[in-house]
């Protein structure tokens, strides 16, 4: 599977980015989809989740509000729509994948198979 991220960019504080993430190489509705970030001299961390057919979302209590995760299984494609920016934001930001979801791990990187290649979210104040 390959996962490619998309629209990461500059934004000052209380702005919004739309980030992309394509999927190729298995069918995309097997796959549950999630977000992840690490900025600078940080553990990567859990932004939100995404269930096989969209039921189901799951976010890190500091985006839950701001950020809004989606999918279309039609063009293989995940989103991550980001509100209210604050300069914390500030990070690279990964799409991960698997086939399995367990629901006390989701929060777990190791849990992913697959991984994009990062985009760069910057906030500015």
């Amino acid at each position: 599977v390959q996962l490619v991220e998309s629209g990461g960019g500059l934004v000052q504080a209380g702005g919004s980015l739309r980030l992309s993430c394509a999927a190729s190489g298995r069918t995309f509705s097997d796959l549950v989809v999630a977000w992840f970030r690490q900025a600078p001299g940080r553990e990567r961390e859990f932004v939100a989740v995404i269930t096989w057919n969209g039921d189901k979302t799951y976010y890190a209590d500091s985006v839950q509000g701001r950020f809004t995760i989606s999918r279309d299984n039609n063009k293989n494609m995940a989103y991550l729509q980001m509100n209210s920016l604050e300069p914390d934001d500030t990070a690279v930001y990964y799409c991960a994948a698997t086939g399995v979801f367990a629901l006390v791990k989701y929060r777990e990187s190791s849990e992913y198979n697959y991984w994009g290649q990062g985009t760069q979210v910057t906030v500015s104040s």
